[in-house]
């Protein structure tokens, strides 16, 4: 099975790129949402996600995503470990579901593609990117997020330029219909290159 990686920065738009994707039939796995999901049921996450931050990582038995937010987005260590706890789990997890799909390729979209050294799991890599004031209205937006919050999310995340180096494909995410037709070019080159 032909892996794809789509990733980018904060307030890129990934989401908006994996959805065009999804609607040309290609199976999506979001690697942020399985990460959520597994930090809520696995045992054995919650143990270690308690033991590296304390016992308010977790309230009644939920886990505490504003306390651990405010830790890691601040904290470059902490961030590391949050991810060394939790993405062994996740790359499980997305082995799995490649099992369940029987399409040309997959796409897995992942914020930190690059930042955990993953990029070498996939066959091609697709950054989305948008100007950077666009990014940082977005995700206040959506987030409800001060503009120093964005910024300390976007200072643990490499630059988009270092992201297009390493990539495949590129998106610039501005306008949607502009998204519409760079998703469904780059969606052509990879058939085409599969059947080379």
């Amino acid at each position: 099975m032909i892996k794809v990686g789509l990733t980018g920065g904060i307030g890129s738009g990934k989401t908006t790129v994996a959805k065009l994707f999804v609607e040309l039939g290609i199976p999506v796995y979001i690697a942020d949402t399985e990460a959520k999901r597994l930090m809520r049921t696995s045992k054995a996450i919650k143990r270690k996600l308690m033991e590296e931050f304390g016992e308010k990582a977790y309230i009644k038995n939920k886990l505490n995503r504003v306390f651990l937010a405010d830790i890691v987005f601040n904290d470059k260590k902490k961030l590391d470990a949050i991810n060394k706890i939790v993405h062994p789990s996740v790359e499980i997890s997305f082995k799995r579901w490649i099992k369940k799909h029987n399409s040309a390729y997959v796409i897995q979209e992942n914020a930190i593609l690059f930042e955990s050294n993953r990029a070498d799991k996939f066959d091609f890599i697709i950054t989305v990117t948008a100007p950077i004031q666009d990014k940082i209205e977005r995700v206040m937006k959506r987030d409800h997020a001060t503009k120093e919050e964005v910024f300390a999310r976007m200072n643990n995340q490499i630059s988009d330029q270092e992201k297009i180096e390493r990539s495949n494909f590129v998106i610039v995410n501005r306008d949607l219909n502009h998204t519409k037709k760079e998703v469904l070019k780059i969606h052509k080159q990879i058939l085409k290159a599969l059947s080379n």
